[in-house]
Parts: C-alpha cells; sequence; structure tokens
C-alpha cells in the first residue's frame, strides 16, 4: 500500500505528512479528498463520534473504508453504517488490532489444545495511573464520542466476544472519577457458551492488575503484561524489524495448576495480519479481515453495560 492522500487541517500535521510521506497531497477536508478520486482505501482515524459520518460519506463516494474502533457512538448509528455500506457493496471493516496481540494469540492456543479444560472466567484488562486529566485530549472531554467505555471498553468486548461468541447478560459499571468522560468501567458479561467474562478498563488505577487471567478446570493463564506492539511502533520499530511482535521469554504468561506453574511461550504479535487481510479483500475479493457487524454487536454489548450502570444508580 502506498498512502497517497492525507486529511488535516492543522499546519503541522501538514508539514509532517509531507515531510513522511514525499509527494503525499494533504487535503483540508475528508470530502475533498473524495471530490478528488483516485482512492482504492481510506483509513479513518478521527475523533469517535466523526467514524460514522466518515464512513458514510466514504461509503457515498463509493471508496472502501477501514474505520478505527469504535465503528460509531452507539449500535444504532453503527448498524445504519454497516446496512448501508452492505447495500452499496463497498467493502467496510474495523480497526480492532488487538485481536492479534500476542496474549489473545496465545490464549487462543491453548484452547485449541484443551490446556485449560473448560473455562470458567477470562479476566481481561486496560488499567492505567492517570489520575489527572490531560489538557486538550478530546477523549477525555464529557460529550459524545468521548470516554473510556468506547475507547479501551471497545476493545475488551471485541475480544471477549471473538474468544468466547455471543453475550446473553451484561451487568455494567460506568464512572467519570476525573470530572470529564468515562474514565473508570467494570463490564460483567455471561456468554452464552456459559464463560462468565470480566472486563476492566480505568485511569485510576494506582496498582493495576494483571492484563489477562483466564481460569480453566484444568488451570489457569495468567499475563502481567500489556502486548508490546504498541511501545514498538511508538521507537519506530515497525514490521519490517525482524523482532516486531516477538515476546521475550521474562515477558511471557504463565500456565498456573495450583502451585504448578510453568511459563507459556507467547506468539507473536501479528498486528500486521489485519492490513494484509485488508490487501486481501481488496485484490482477490475475500472477506474483510474483521466482519463490521462484530462491531455493532459489540457495540451494542457496551451500550447496555452503560444502560445497566444507569440503572443501577438511579434512586429507588
Amino acid at each position: 500500500m502506498r498512502v497517497a492522500a492525507v486529511v488535516t487541517g492543522n499546519p503541522q500535521r501538514q508539514a509532517q505528512a509531507a515531510a513522511d510521506h514525499p509527494g503525499v497531497v494533504v487535503h483540508p477536508s475528508l470530502q475533498e479528498m473524495l471530490d478528488a478520486g483516485a482512492l482504492d482505501l481510506v483509513v479513518l482515524a478521527s475523533p469517535n463520534d466523526q467514524h460514522a459520518p466518515g464512513a458514510l460519506a466514504c461509503v457515498q463516494a463509493g471508496v472502501p473504508v477501514v474505520v478505527d474502533k469504535p465503528l460509531a457512538v452507539d449500535a444504532a448509528q453503527a448498524r445504519d453504517v454497516v446496512e448501508r455500506a452492505a447495500r452499496a457493496g463497498v467493502p467496510l471493516s474495523v480497526f480492532q488490532n488487538r485481536r492479534w496481540d500476542s496474549d489473545v494469540l496465545t490464549l487462543q492456543r491453548l484452547l485449541a489444545d484443551g490446556e485449560l479444560g473448560d473455562v470458567l472466567r477470562f479476566e481481561s484488562r486496560f488499567e492505567r495511573w492517570r489520575p489527572m486529566l490531560s489538557p486538550g485530549k478530546r477523549s477525555e472531554e464529557a460529550g459524545p464520542g468521548g470516554g473510556i467505555l468506547l475507547d479501551l471498553g471497545s476493545h475488551l468486548v471485541d475480544q471477549a466476544m471473538h474468544l468466547f461468541g455471543p453475550v446473553r447478560d451484561v451487568h455494567g459499571e460506568v464512572a467519570a472519577r476525573r470530572g470529564g468522560a468515562d474514565d473508570d468501567v467494570f463490564g460483567s458479561l455471561e456468554h452464552e457458551s456459559g464463560v462468565r467474562s470480566h472486563l476492566s478498563a480505568t485511569a485510576v488505577a494506582g496498582a493495576p492488575g494483571p492484563r489477562m487471567r483466564v481460569l480453566g478446570m484444568r488451570g489457569a493463564y495468567l499475563v502481567e503484561p500489556l502486548d508490546g506492539q504498541e511501545a514498538m511502533l511508538r521507537t519506530g520499530r515497525g514490521t519490517a524489524d525482524p523482532a516486531y511482535g516477538l515476546v521475550p521469554p521474562e515477558r511471557w504468561g504463565r500456565l498456573h495448576r495450583g502451585d504448578e506453574v510453568q511459563p507459556v511461550r507467547s506468539e507473536r504479535g501479528r498486528w500486521d495480519l489485519f492490513y494484509a487481510g485488508v490487501t486481501s479483500a481488496l485484490t482477490d475479493g475475500t472477506s474483510m479481515p474483521v466482519d463490521p457487524w462484530d462491531a455493532v454487536r459489540a457495540l451494542e454489548v457496551l451500550d447496555r453495560i452503560r444502560a445497566a450502570s444507569s440503572a443501577a444508580s438511579r434512586p429507588g
């Protein structure tokens, strides 16, 4: 893939785009870029409340589109986008890259090998210690599309449903501890498979819990650190680096059976497989790597978490 055009009205970002991608065309608006034509794919990484309108503009222009998560601010809006894309025959996908985290891929291997037996509970966390709001950070401001439920919660729910299937019952706790958007979230999901998922996303955890703990009848899988791909990318170590996505042994998860503990070789993190799948879909007609209906179903669960929290907080 080659970056042909970038949309930004920020002069500094315009200069950065030109420096990073010589010859790139920079547009001040999405519509201007779409009107210019000659695009095979648009990637939307705009603020959350602009995802659905931007996706619909791409669908109307007939241009395939990848939307960052969440696809929309609620399930109804997401459903409208997916239905319109389907009617127009425009390929659409959602960037749920954390399906290809090393811990998720390793857990899939353990489940397939029967190492955990019947799974009872899946605990998944994105917990941070950021007790102060970040000035000017839009995602932390109260308003449409803001908050940690739609941000990290989208990953947590997508991973849980990807691993353990549809959800039949939901309990939720959503709070704004720092005075902005919601920043402290817990969701308990009962899957149709019988597995319970306990999902936590918070910015106010002075002692963050383990990234993942999975309890099964034959043992438990425990992972402490966060997948390292984002950190690698931030330091310029992209997918061309032979070490990209590899997990050193000291960061491997562990398989627990009471007092018996053994390290478990971690699968390589493979966020790059998402865009390999997009390329295949556009050139060979295969399915997009993430079904957009999965994003709708995940937002239905996120809506239910918010609604359950609101109901529990009402007096009487």
